[in-house]
């Protein structure tokens, strides 16, 4: 039997994984009145080695999450030059000053939280001439220690974005972890639905089951794809 661990996995592991779970989310869907094809897995690479990069591609997933622009350079840049159809989805913390880098790599930034992060979006969207796709991502549990703009925040910088140029898709949120997560996906639904927004990436490696049955429209899977990995990383993205 192959080992759990990333750092041995060979595709068919990869691709057995990676089967698994397109599996349960169908049967989620299902169970919950939807299409399956309603939900896209995102696949959070942060930190796997190439191999299982390789592998999980070489068994036709397209889209993926990256925490950190600098490290997604690395990753990525060959090989969106190989394949043209990736999509790739910022889905870590994203600072100012490297708004430019990231909008020339991503094509969705999921993490916008702040109003002078909206501002340096829409400056380095114009200079690159292009439009960006975003999500709000919304600290639904008021979370000090985590981004996200507080839910009662949330109306004002999707105006704000709205009114800059970007195109606001819909919102993200990173559930307490010591809480149920259902309270948390119902409130961005709520923030969603007034705000007359369609995409909804909530649900990760634990709790997507969850997410895609109160409405998930992406959900963002890593160490149920690859295994668990030792390298210390920021535990509340996938």
């Amino acid at each position: 039997m192959a080992s759990s661990s990333p750092d041995h996995d060979d595709a068919s592991s990869v691709a057995g994984r990676l089967g698994a779970i397109r599996r349960r989310m169908t049967q989620a869907c299902l169970a919950a009145g939807r299409e399956p094809g309603d939900v896209i897995l995102t696949a959070v690479t942060k930190t796997q080695p190439a191999e299982a990069i390789d592998a999980i591609l070489a068994a036709g997933q397209r889209v993926f999450g990256e925490n950190r622009v600098q490290e997604a350079q690395t990753r990525w840049t060959d090989r969106r030059v190989a394949l043209a159809n990736l999509e790739l989805r910022l889905i870590g913390a994203l600072q100012t000053n490297k708004a430019a880098d990231a909008v020339a790599l991503f094509d969705v930034i999921e993490t916008l939280d702040r109003p002078r992060l909206a501002e340096a979006l829409a400056a380095a969207a114009g200079k690159a001439g292009r439009t960006l796709r975003v999500l709000v991502q919304v600290n639904t549990g008021a979370e000090p220690q985590k981004a996200g703009v507080l839910p009662d925040e949330a109306d004002a910088l999707i105006a704000q974005a709205r009114s800059l140029g970007l195109t606001v898709e819909g919102l993200m949120c990173i559930p307490p972890a010591d809480e149920a997560p259902k309270a948390h996906f119902d409130l961005l639904r709520q923030i969603a639905r007034r705000n007359g927004l369609a995409v909804l990436s909530m649900g990760m490696s634990g709790d997507y089951e969850t997410a895609i049955r109160l409405g998930a429209t992406h959900v963002r899977v890593g160490s149920a794809l690859f295994g668990e990995r030792n390298t210390p990383q920021t535990p509340s993205m996938d």
